[in-house]
């Protein structure tokens, strides 16, 4: 039974997505506030974690980058919940490696799609693992068992949305990859309006294998289309 640990100090919103994660077959553990968040991370290690971003004590950024730096909970999925929608909101999760975002108020059926797309996802067996594609094209090789790439002989190490994201351009090397089949193949879903998400994440991963990540050769943007990995053949 998958392990889920929410971390929100309201606890109406707190007990109705318990109660329901509950429903639906999880194993729930919660805190009330950033520092118990944390500590209770560490002790449970779960398989996914929701974040609230407005939290006392210790707000929900600082936490999931603190989670992220620990090497105990670095792998551990986190959905950040939070009543703010704005763009810069999202992008501010994501740098701080939240994995996805869900604003208050949300559709219960949203939630748990988003909890089974992210738990499937990083089920510790990246998907590129569970079938047999594209894992290496001229000088980019994909090692799914440890989520790094060789990047002209050069060990690259991804983390698991970064992964997926290299290995979705991959299988259609050469061509535009649209956001929606983008969204669909890596976050498991296709909502309208989180091209914001890939973004951001095109740019962590130009940061790892790109010279000039701000004139990108190899990870293209292709204006109003999509993303297209263009590399040197062998």
């Amino acid at each position: 039974m998958p392990r889920i640990l929410v971390i929100d100090d309201d606890p109406s919103i707190s007990e109705l997505v318990s109660v329901n994660l509950e429903m639906a077959g999880y194993d729930v553990s919660q805190a009330s506030d950033g520092i118990k968040g944390q500590a209770l991370a560490v002790q449970l290690l779960p398989d996914l974690i929701m974040l609230d971003l407005m939290l006392p004590k210790v707000d929900g950024l600082t936490v999931c980058q603190r989670l992220r730096r620990d090497t105990r909970t670095a792998e551990i999925p986190v959905l950040m919940l939070t009543a703010l929608g704005q763009t810069q909101d999202k992008v501010d999760g994501f740098n701080a490696g939240a994995d996805d975002y869900l604003t208050k108020p949300f559709e219960l059926e949203e939630m748990l799609a988003r909890v089974r797309a992210l738990l499937r996802r990083t089920d510790r067996i990246p998907q590129a693992a569970k079938h047999s594609e594209i894992l290496n094209y001229g000088p980019l090789t994909l090692i799914p068992e440890r989520f790094e790439a060789l990047w002209f002989d050069n060990t690259v190490k991804l983390t698991h949305l970064e992964f997926e994201l290299l290995h979705c351009l991959l299988q259609r090397h050469g061509q535009t990859v649209s956001p929606s089949e983008i969204l669909k193949e890596v976050w498991g879903y296709d909502p309208n309006d989180d091209i914001e998400t890939i973004r951001v994440h095109v740019r962590h991963l130009r940061t790892k294998i790109e010279p000039d990540p701000r004139h990108p050769k190899y990870i293209k943007t292709v204006y109003g289309a999509g993303y297209c990995l263009e590399l040197p053949g062998d």
